[in-house]
């Protein structure tokens, strides 16, 4: 190969890169070029984006601008539709007083003063006015603060727009919870108010109505201390009867030519008494021969009963009362309280019952009848269980005895409220007739005491806190510490305390515990 030859093809490479490197950089610059517009596109689409969601929040602010302002225009144009039909009737009321004025000088003042209201109202009308702008001016302020937060919350993200929410949320359910605890905590005090006046009402309202039986013994003489032996008999089968038919405990002891008649019923133990004399003067006693003058005693007691009822209600002048309630009303001459004979005091209560009735105007023989019966209860509160207030309203009841008798019967101790004067009467005059002097033999050092030992027995219990006995030893009422006993343990408190009582001392009647727990929670904002 010559010289030309190789120059020819060097020179054709070297044109043939040429051309191939102008070919690579024309494609490459429209490449760019075709990157550049896209890029442009892009931006000027972003760009157009920007100005539609801007026009569209500025449209819609326009739009809340235009609606508030059509609504006050609508107010504006009722007021004024509402003013011109004022001044239409200002008018036509002006014309009717002028045609008036000239028959009716008198009606001067009155024009005078709906022209007076005229000028107020025209005032009040501008005011309203001005009041209108002022508000529209702030609405346009209110409009400008919403355009501007929503272009505030048009750059939030939804992340930050919930934690808004639910911030303001919490802040708004934190006051309405602090609203409804204020609220609770009011209505539970009022509750606790109500509870506790309840609480001190029913204790002023019950008197001290306590049963006592002060004589509860009889004491026989025997004729010899050998007949000691013979009222036990042998292998003492004679006392064990006599007890038994009797109910009554006999006490023999080393008291000389002496025996104790024990319990607290005085029937049984009056007729115990009777029995035991017969038995000791007839000389003959065994079982069979018990039995025979138990009953004859038995009889013999029966028949005082009838002829102290009868003897009562003559005195009284009583005689249509049904003869079963006379007998019980006989029961009551051996029947005591506090050592007065509950007999004697019926009697005492219907006389002056009768008396303070009769000076009144109410009727005498219904107060006399009210206050014999008013403690008939008595007479079988040893054998039906409830207090002899709640016996002799039954019994009252079960003999149709007037509604105003029964009323007085249960109200006499203000267990209930008194419904007529009679029933009033009643109560006073058994107040009379028990404290009079000489009336009743219990000592106030005995009664105190006996409230003090079932205050102390309540006391010792561990967890008790103080202790009350109210209604004349009745019923005992116990404050405990709500930390160191429970409800269950109340329950269980109240039992044992009962126990207690029925173990250490010796009463009539029924003697209510009650055990009171009481748990507070105080705070106090600061």
């Amino acid at each position: 190969m010559d010289f030309m030859s190789i120059a020819f093809a060097i020179v054709t490479l070297i044109i043939g890169i040429i051309i191939g490197y102008i070919v690579r950089n024309v494609k490459l610059n429209n490449e760019i070029n075709g990157a550049k517009e896209n890029a442009t596109t892009i931006v000027d689409d972003a760009i157009q984006q920007a100005q539609i969601l801007k026009r569209e929040a500025l449209f819609e602010a326009k739009e809340e601008n235009i609606k508030y302002r059509n609504e006050l225009e609508n107010e504006l144009r009722d007021r004024r539709q509402e003013l011109k039909r004022t001044e239409d009737r200002i008018v036509q009321r002006d014309e009717s007083l002028e045609t008036l004025n000239k028959s009716l000088a008198h009606r001067e003042s009155a024009i005078e003063k709906l022209e007076t209201q005229y000028k107020e109202r025209d005032d009040k009308y501008h005011e309203k006015v001005k009041e209108l702008d002022s508000r529209e001016h702030q609405i346009d302020e209110l409009i400008e603060q919403h355009q501007i937060e929503l272009e505030r919350v048009a750059s939030l993200t939804k992340e930050d727009a919930q934690s808004i929410i639910l911030e303001e949320t919490e802040q708004e359910l934190e006051r309405e919870i602090a609203v409804k605890i204020r609220d609770a905590e009011e209505e539970a005090k009022n509750l606790a108010d109500r509870n506790a006046k309840n609480i001190v009402l029913s204790a002023i309202q019950r008197t001290s109505t306590d049963i006592v039986t002060d004589n509860a013994v009889s004491v026989i003489h025997l004729p010899n201390d050998d007949m000691k032996g013979r009222i036990i008999g042998r292998e003492g089968r004679n006392i064990r009867t006599f007890e038994s038919l009797t109910g009554i405990d006999l006490i023999i002891d080393d008291t000389p030519e002496t025996v104790v008649l024990s319990g607290f019923d005085p029937i049984r133990r009056e007729i115990a008494k009777i029995a035991l004399e017969k038995l000791i003067q007839d000389g003959r006693i065994h079982p069979a021969r018990i039995e025979e003058m138990v009953d004859r005693a038995r009889k013999e007691v029966d028949e005082k009963i009838r002829e102290s009822g009868e003897e009562a209600v003559f005195e009284l002048g009583l005689h249509d009362l049904h003869p079963d309630l006379v007998k019980i009303i006989g029961r009551l001459a051996y029947r005591t309280s506090y050592g007065q004979n509950v007999l004697k005091h019926s009697m005492e209560v219907a006389k002056l019952t009768s008396y303070m009735a009769s000076q009144l105007g109410e009727d005498p023989t219904l107060a006399k009848r009210a206050g014999l019966l008013h403690d008939i209860g008595k007479a079988i509160d040893h054998e039906v269980e409830g207090t002899h207030v709640e016996i002799g309203t039954e019994l009252a009841k079960r003999y149709q005895e007037d509604a105003v008798i029964v009323n007085a019967i249960a109200s006499h101790h203000g267990d209930i409220s008194p419904t007529s004067t009679i029933a009033v009467l009643v109560a006073v005059a058994d107040a009379f007739s028990a404290a009079r002097p000489g009336a009743r033999s219990e000592s106030l050092e005995n009664y105190v005491r006996r409230l003090e030992n079932l205050e102390e027995i309540a006391t010792r219990f561990d967890g008790v806190t103080h202790s009350f006995a109210i209604q004349a030893g009745r019923e005992v009422r116990v404050m405990v510490n709500p930390k160191r006993i429970s409800d269950e343990k109340a329950s269980k408190l109240a039992r044992d305390i009962k126990g207690r009582i029925e173990n250490e001392m010796t009463y009539p009647g029924n003697i209510k515990v009650t055990v009171i727990r009481e748990t507070r929670a105080i705070d106090v904002a600061k």
